[in-house]
């Protein structure tokens, strides 16, 4: 699923300005650029704020997945170098292997990478991985490169999973937006309880 907020000045983003009845051979053409060769498109169906795509993909998925875990062990151990290689190399083998694409994401996003890291992680949550940490990313992402109504909307979306989340609601505070306040209820809530 491919979300019109995460494309938000990219080629991609311009294929939801674009009407899929007159231009619907534009909107396939920015698809498969955004997708590349390694992946083929099958099908699309475009709405106001999201486009689902159907790809095919020929990888070796076993493969990809144990390489994307020794990259993510690698990682861990501080041979940060030879885990960015491996992801790359993990995703080689298996161009829709989320955790790949996400450990890349992180790794890149950590060396404030930031315009790398970006397409990374959006490219994760495009294929299925979605959390507290993604958003924060992304978020600390859209900061890196001066995007702050995206990052204001990845933090808020963080919190609508996890209200009490210190770092999402001092990113926030620090992007000039009050978060709301966790636990607490409105007027109109508490009186019609009344």
């Amino acid at each position: 699923m491919i979300r019109r907020n995460d494309h938000v000045g990219d080629p991609v983003g311009m294929a939801f300005l674009e009407s899929p009845e007159t231009d619907g051979d534009a909107v396939l053409a920015r698809l498969r650029e955004y997708l590349g060769d390694k992946l083929k498109l099958v099908k699309a169906e475009v709405s106001h704020g999201e486009i689902t795509v159907e790809v095919e993909s020929r990888g070796w998925t076993e493969e990809g997945a144990r390489m994307a875990a020794a990259a993510r062990d690698l990682y861990q151990k501080g041979a940060r170098r030879a885990a960015l290689s491996m992801y790359r190399d993990a995703l080689e083998l298996d161009p829709l292997n989320a955790e790949a694409i996400l450990g890349l994401g992180f790794a890149l996003a950590n060396q404030e990478k930031y315009a790398e890291a970006f397409a990374a992680l959006k490219r994760a949550r495009e294929f299925g991985a979605d959390g507290i940490e993604l958003l924060i990313a992304m978020g600390r992402c859209a900061v890196g490169l001066e995007r702050g109504a995206n990052a204001i909307a990845y933090y808020e979306e963080a919190l609508k999973i996890e209200p009490r989340n210190f770092v999402a609601r001092r990113a926030l505070r620090a992007l000039g937006h009050k978060p709301a306040t966790p636990g607490k209820e409105s007027a109109a809530v508490r009186s019609g309880r009344d």
